[in-house]
């Protein structure tokens, strides 16, 4: 839903024809952006995350579908061969049944064997990531793991060619590994999207099975999820409520183009009267709310270890508020708003 409200709302703007998301994570509205046929910049510091973004927006349809099509059908023929993701994720901790554990291993190292070209090898591991991810025992998560196997992790793990996207018409695409603050400062688009985390969870917690897979460094990992032990060290500021609103300003402050565009929960650090006092400094703005359900663990409830539900979730929506800012002058929030309320409000991401 929010990728199609974007989608509305950037299309309301024609004249912009380059974009830079700033917290790419999953890449979907940098793809999204794509298939627009703007020229996006996706940014992301963790490793997965820029693997994604390599495959969905910068890898050109043209250059690498039947190369990546050749491949993946090799590496689909492999036999497992169990290693570190098995016996990490699949024996110590329960995220994969351990023979899909063991074809990740087996085809995990192939990958690091070829030295391929880093897009070629970003489409493959997202493969590999997206094959893991549907035969995995989560609640989509990876802070933890379903106490009985899931009733898809018994299915075979199996490749696909990932949804390679054709060059986009308004100019190359990019994929960059760089703090979002760094990122303010180095790249610039006429349209800026910003998604920051707003509270305590850590997005590289979050997916940290997936981060070990891209990076296949088989770290030290602690706890019964067998995180990565650099996730007690590598911390955003976004993550902590001392240090949010400072990074946030900083971050504002240094964004590069015309227009800008913030997706910001109501369950964040920072107030609602904090965010836009702040956005106000770079231009006019214009405030858009939606209501959403909460994440997952919300719907699911709070258990004890034994399984049994126990206290109450406090609520089980959010809102999520989309602000546009004018960085260039000539956008006004009158205009702005004329402009989106001139779009066809059914417009979605295609």
């Amino acid at each position: 839903m929010l990728i199609g409200e974007l989608l509305r709302l950037v299309g309301a703007f024609p004249e912009l024809r380059s974009a830079a998301d700033l917290f790419s994570g999953t890449s979907r509205v940098a793809h999204a952006l794509k298939r627009a046929g703007y020229a996006v910049q996706a940014n992301d510091h963790n490793g997965y995350a820029h693997a994604l973004a390599t495959c969905y927006v910068q890898a050109d349809r043209e250059r690498w579908a039947r190369p990546a099509a050749l491949l993946i059908a090799e590496l689909n023929r492999l036999p497992g061969e169990a290693g570190y993701f098995t016996e990490t994720f699949c024996i110590r901790s329960r995220f994969l049944q351990p023979e899909n554990g063991a074809r990740v291993d087996a085809i995990r190292e192939a990958i690091a064997r070829k030295a391929l070209d880093p897009e070629l090898e970003a489409i493959l591991l997202v493969s590999l990531m997206e094959a893991a991810d549907r035969v995995d025992s989560t609640c989509g998560l990876q802070m933890a793991y379903v106490k009985r196997w899931a009733p898809r992790s018994y299915r075979p793990l199996e490749l696909r060619l990932p949804a390679l996207l054709p060059a986009a018409p308004a100019g190359p695409c990019r994929a960059h590994q760089l703090e979002a603050n760094e990122a303010a400062r180095q790249l610039e688009a006429d349209l800026v999207y910003l998604d920051p985390p707003y509270n305590q969870h850590s997005y590289l917690s979050n997916y940290h099975v997936w981060e070990s897979l891209v990076l296949w460094d088989k770290p030290e990992v602690y706890g019964v999820a067998c995180k990565r032990i650099d996730c007690k060290t590598r911390k955003s500021p976004y993550n902590r409520r001392t240090e949010h609103v400072e990074a946030f300003a900083d971050l504002v402050g240094a964004v590069q183009g015309k227009l800008l565009i913030v997706s910001f929960s109501d369950e964040g650090y920072q107030s609602r009267e904090q965010l836009e006092a702040i956005l106000r400094g770079r231009g006019e703005v214009h405030v858009i709310e939606h209501d959403f359900k909460r994440y997952v663990g919300a719907q699911i409830g709070i258990h004890s270890p034994q399984g049994k539900k126990v206290g109450k979730v406090g609520k089980l929506r959010n809102k999520e508020r989309i602000y546009l800012v004018g960085l260039d002058p000539s956008y006004t929030a009158e205009r702005i708003f004329a402009r989106i309320e001139a779009r066809p409000a059914e417009l979605s991401a295609g």
